[in-house]
């Protein structure tokens, strides 16, 4: 077994098809997976280090930095369930997170990564909160899917450019130029 093989049965969820049904290149799955699960953690720890500026009194990065630590752990729960193996629903979550399709989970991720940023705008959130959202934008990617070939792209160019010839030269009839006024009535 090589080195590699051994990364992908670690990174491999259990019960997981050894056969991928979309069409998402395997480093796309492993990067999205990887900065979650590291992001998400980065993030907990971010979020306890704001909360310690309750002590200054700034209560709006206290909530900052709860939200970002409850977002973090969303996130890892969803990315790494191995991390939380002893709470029950964890395995239940990521299950039905997995099913769903990619742009639901990219479109969760930015949405709960930018709140702390709005209530406390400090570097322990913006950096937080931006690997969760960075995380989202990486299953955003995975959501568009691949691009086409070369030569499909190519075909897809030259025939849009030269439109059929069925098509109207003038899309409204009965057009007069911009220009065209009558000479106004002298006896008004």
């Amino acid at each position: 077994m090589s080195f590699g093989e051994k990364i992908a049965s670690i990174m491999e969820r259990p019960g997981q098809d050894p056969v991928s049904k979309d069409d998402v290149p395997w480093w796309m799955k492993y990067a999205g997976r990887g900065l979650g699960t590291i992001g998400s953690l980065i993030a907990i720890f971010l979020g306890a280090w704001m909360c310690v500026g309750v002590i200054v009194g700034s209560v709006m990065c206290f909530i900052s930095g709860m939200w970002q630590m409850v977002a973090g752990f969303l996130v890892v729960t969803v990315e790494a369930p191995c991390c939380c193996m002893f709470i029950d629903f964890v395995q239940n979550l990521s299950d039905w997170v997995e099913r769903r399709p990619h742009w639901n989970r990219a479109a969760g991720y930015c949405l709960i990564a930018l709140p702390p940023v709005f209530f406390c705008p400090s570097l322990s959130s913006i950096l937080g909160s931006g690997l969760i959202f960075a995380t989202g934008i990486i299953y955003g990617l995975m959501s568009v899917g691949r691009k086409a070939p070369l030569e499909e792209m190519r075909s897809a160019a030259s025939s849009s450019q030269n439109p059929p010839s069925n098509m109207k030269a003038s899309l409204v009839e009965n057009v007069q130029p911009i220009g065209f006024s009558s000479k106004p009535d002298s006896n008004v």
